[in-house]
């Protein structure tokens, strides 16, 4: 794989990871034992048996639990542990075995999608919840799942469009971010007057 294929690899793997981490390894892993992608050595681990199964296991507990409202934003507010490090990893792991100036880029670059993208995602849903109507829950999870599909189809045939699509992400998330955030603050405050506590910090 040339420098360009590892790029959108490490990319694709962190912005996936941000929205279904175990789905992004169970795919992963799956492909590269059925030898319809080739994974890089530092990331052949994903095709072993127990880390199929595991991940296998926790993919239908994430697909289940992002159904349902409210619960998905507990969910994520867990997974913030979980994403954000093995979503770092999974970039890193791409350039195992490049320079060290190459995998300490790769670490940034994945840290910093797999960040943004939990908390575009997390926060997102966190500001659906306040509607009682469970559809508009379902309907930005099942565009969650197409848009997985589509981020890993993209990193193994089509890395330099997912590169550009990418950047195009990152760029929506500096501004989306800040608007999540207030909206969120407002949110807070909205609920500790309706608790009868104070309504600012």
């Amino acid at each position: 794989m040339n420098l360009l294929s590892n790029l959108a690899l490490a990319g694709g793997l962190a912005w996936a990871s941000g929205i279904r981490l175990y789905a992004t390894l169970f795919i992963a892993g799956l492909l590269g034992r059925l030898g319809y992608v080739t994974l890089p050595s530092g990331l052949e681990v994903l095709s072993h048996n127990w880390v199929l199964i595991t991940a296998g296991v926790l993919m239908t507990g994430e697909f289940l639990a992002d159904k349902i409202p409210v619960f998905d934003s507990v969910w994520d507010s867990i997974q913030t542990f979980i994403r954000i490090p093995v979503g770092t990893l999974l970039a890193w792991g791409v350039f195992k075995h490049a320079g060290a100036d190459e995998q300490i880029a790769a670490a940034l670059l994945g840290g910093a999608v797999v960040t943004g993208t939990h908390l575009a995602k997390s926060g997102t849903r966190a500001l659906i919840n306040t509607s009682p109507e469970p559809f508009s829950n379902w309907g930005a999870s099942a565009t969650e799942d197409i848009s997985l599909l589509g981020i890993l189809y993209l990193a193994w045939q089509h890395p330099l469009v997912l590169l550009i699509l990418l950047a195009l992400f990152i760029a929506l998330i500096c501004w989306l971010l800040p608007k999540i955030v207030r909206g969120l603050r407002a949110m807070s405050a909205q609920w500790r007057k309706f608790a009868g506590g104070p309504s600012s910090a």
